[in-house]
C-alpha cells in the first residue's frame, strides 16, 4: 500500500500542474481579448483624428504570452486590421497596420483617461481597386476619362487624348510621396506627341491624400486585382 502513495501523489500534482496551466492560458487570453478590445477602441478614435473610418477594425496582440508582457508594458507587435476603410473621402478595400515596439502602460489596460500609447515603427498596408487610383491620377492630370484596371498581375490604363484611343500598362512607383505612373509600350498609331503627353502627365505622380497616421509612402505595388499602398511613419501616440 505505502509504494502507491508516491505515485497517487504524483498523479495528483501532474493534474494539479495542468489545471493551473489552463487557468493561466484561459486567464492570459482572457486579459489578452480586453486589451485587444480597448487598443481597438483607441486606434479607432484615433483614425477618425485623420478622417480615416471603416466598416469594422479588429486588434490581434502578438508576441509570446500577453500577461508577461503587460508586466514589462511592452509588447513586441500589434496589428489593426480595417474592413472596407475610407481616407480622406477615398474608399478603400483594406487597411493592415502593423505595430511594432508598442508600449503600453497598465493604465491603458486598465482603461484610465490620459493614457497614452505610444509606438516606435508603424507599417501600413492600404489596398486600393484600381477605378479609385484611376480617379486620384485623373484628377492630379487632368486626364478626363481614364480608366485602370488591372490584367494578368499588370496594371492597365485606358483613355482617349486628343482624339486617339490610348490602351497601355502602367507601373506604379513611389516617387517623393506621390504615386508616379510610368507608361509602357503603346500601339504604334499612337503619334509621338500624345506619347510625350501621357509620360508627363503620369510622371508627375498623384498627390495623394493625407495617409492615415501621418505614414510616409515608401512603395506602390499591384497585388491581385489591386493597387496596395505601402507606407510608414515613426513615432506614433495614441491617447485614451
Amino acid at each position: 500500500m505505502t509504494a502507491r502513495k508516491p505515485r497517487r501523489w504524483g498523479r495528483r500534482l501532474l493534474v494539479t500542474l495542468i489545471v493551473l496551466g489552463v487557468i493561466l492560458v484561459a486567464a492570459d487570453r482572457a486579459a489578452a481579448w480586453a486589451a485587444e478590445k480597448q487598443l481597438a477602441k483607441m486606434a479607432v478614435t484615433q483614425a477618425a483624428r485623420y478622417d480615416l473610418t471603416a466598416e469594422s477594425t479588429s486588434v490581434d496582440i502578438g508576441g509570446f504570452g500577453f500577461l508577461p508582457q503587460v508586466v514589462r508594458e511592452d509588447f513586441s507587435s500589434v496589428t489593426l486590421n480595417m474592413i472596407k476603410p475610407t481616407f480622406s473621402e477615398v474608399p478603400a478595400e483594406d487597411l493592415q497596420v502593423t505595430m511594432k515596439g508598442v508600449h503600453v502602460p497598465r493604465a491603458v489596460i486598465q482603461q484610465q483617461s490620459g493614457a497614452a500609447v505610444t509606438v516606435e515603427t508603424t507599417d501600413i498596408r492600404l489596398q486600393l481597386a484600381p477605378p479609385e487610383i484611376a480617379k486620384l491620377a485623373a484628377r492630379a492630370t487632368g486626364l478626363d476619362g481614364l480608366t485602370m484596371r488591372v490584367v494578368d498581375g499588370k496594371l492597365m490604363a485606358k483613355l482617349s487624348l486628343q482624339g486617339v484611343s490610348v490602351d497601355t500598362e502602367v507601373t506604379p512607383t513611389a516617387r517623393n510621396g506621390r504615386v508616379s505612373l510610368a507608361v509602357g509600350e503603346l500601339a504604334g498609331n499612337v503619334p509621338s506627341v500624345v506619347r510625350e503627353v501621357l509620360e508627363a502627365r503620369l510622371k508627375r505622380g498623384i498627390a495623394l491624400p493625407k495617409l492615415p497616421y501621418d505614414a510616409t509612402l515608401k512603395e506602390v505595388a499591384v497585388e491581385g486585382s489591386s493597387v496596395v499602398l505601402i507606407a510608414s511613419a515613426a513615432n506614433l501616440s495614441m491617447t485614451t
